[in-house]
């Protein structure tokens, strides 16, 4: 029965005890019926076969509205509103099928060995320095580490506006959350700022000096120069925060089940569905809104025109309906349709880059790491939108 609003089911985003562990709320939820009028986040998707419906529907759209006041916040706004993310319909369709041709340009695979050894070194040196300090933290050295030189490898982006995104890319995705505060919208606007005059400087270089790289293939799909800026910024958004937390998650997710780690270590043909199932687990991306274009409804609930309405991917993941055992972590699931990626249209152009830069990074663990444990439980991040961990101190 859709619409519940039982007050003892519902969750507040920000509440520390929800953030550790969201999914026995989810499961609360998901009993009650498919589709929830939330209190503070509108109505939400629960079950996976209402966030499918959601993310799939013709009716539903990313319809991009300014952060406001929006002349406190033109670089953000100039981002997204230019965002392939933020566009549908024809315009949508053109910008994506430039994106794709320029970004499945053999990109991947160009890719894959230099990620491979990039992974490699970064364990190398975690595995170095627990053996020199005792312990040391996964997510500085190695999962915010790797998608970084990805991103910035892919992009073409050179010191000093390499080392910078990473910050740039923690600051701006603050606004997304349900209430980041004064503070951190502001601090998402400069760091904005910062990457929009990267981007630009970049984008002049490459015009004259064309390289082996998106920004310059970008360039020949003959985007706009506000549509290249939102483009670079979308994939360091999704391709940074995305993989950083699948790779601090998922690793935690490992580590508090050692006999899954043990199954990985011992056969590296798991590796394909060890990373479908990290994504499904703990998903690094909870929550993903589309807005309603006409009076319409998703899984029997009404949604009215201009309504935003969410998929609760953490929800959908852990749904009995659609994975066996979905609280079992199990890194041999071959029936594993999880939504990590999305669906329909706006399903991730960088999902094969992302799924490499995992396996890599497993694959570098399993042979430099195999006896790999936690040195402490890590403190999470005080964000529920994207799922991730401040550090995860590892030992071996």
């Amino acid at each position: 029965m859709a619409g519940v609003s039982r007050s003892d089911a519902w969750f507040d985003p920000s509440d520390p005890g929800f953030l550790i562990d969201p999914y026995p709320h989810f499961a609360s939820l998901r009993a009650l019926g498919p589709v929830h009028a939330h209190p503070q986040l509108g109505p939400v998707a629960v079950t996976h076969a209402a966030c499918s419906e959601l993310l799939r529907g013709r009716d539903l759209g990313r319809i991009w509205v300014d952060a406001e006041p929006a002349a406190d916040f033109p670089a953000f706004n100039l981002l997204h509103r230019n965002s392939l993310l933020e566009r549908e319909g024809p315009t949508h369709a053109r910008l994506r099928a430039l994106v794709a041709g320029a970004f499945n340009r053999g990109h991947t695979a160009r890719l894959e060995p230099w990620v491979r050894t990039v992974a490699d070194g970064l364990v190398a040196r975690l595995a170095e320095r627990i053996r020199d300090e005792g312990s040391a933290d996964l997510i500085a050295d190695v999962a915010a580490a790797l998608p970084v030189e990805v991103i910035a490898e892919l992009l073409g982006v050179p010191e000093p506006g390499r080392s910078a995104l990473r910050g740039w890319s923690n600051a701006i995705v603050t606004m997304y959350e349900p209430d980041p505060g004064a503070e951190r919208r502001a601090a998402a606007e400069r760091a904005a700022a910062e990457f929009v005059a990267e981007l630009r400087e970049l984008t002049a270089y490459r015009r004259a000096h064309p390289g082996d790289d998106l920004v310059t293939g970008l360039l020949a799909a003959d985007l706009d120069a506000d549509e290249l800026v939102g483009t670079a910024a979308l994939l360091l958004m999704a391709g940074h925060e995305a993989t950083v937390n699948v790779i601090g998650n998922g690793t935690l997710a490992l580590l508090h089940h050692p006999d899954q780690w043990k199954r990985l270590v011992s056969d590296p043909g798991l590796d394909a569905t060890a990373v479908e199932e990290l994504i499904r687990f703990d998903p690094p991306l909870q929550l993903f809104e589309r807005t309603a274009i006409v009076d319409t409804a998703v899984a029997g609930f009404p949604v009215p025109a201009g309504t935003k309405v969410a998929a609760l991917l953490g929800a959908a993941a852990h749904d009995p309906q659609a994975f066996d055992g979905p609280d079992v972590l199990d890194v041999g699931r071959t029936r594993n349709p999880h939504l990590g990626f999305g669906l329909g249209a706006h399903y991730c152009l960088g999902a094969p880059l992302a799924r490499l830069e995992v396996a890599a990074t497993l694959d570098a663990l399993r042979r430099h790491l195999p006896d790999l444990q936690l040195a402490a439980e890590p403190p999470r991040r005080p964000d529920f939108v994207m799922r991730g961990l401040r550090e995860l101190r590892v030992t071996a």
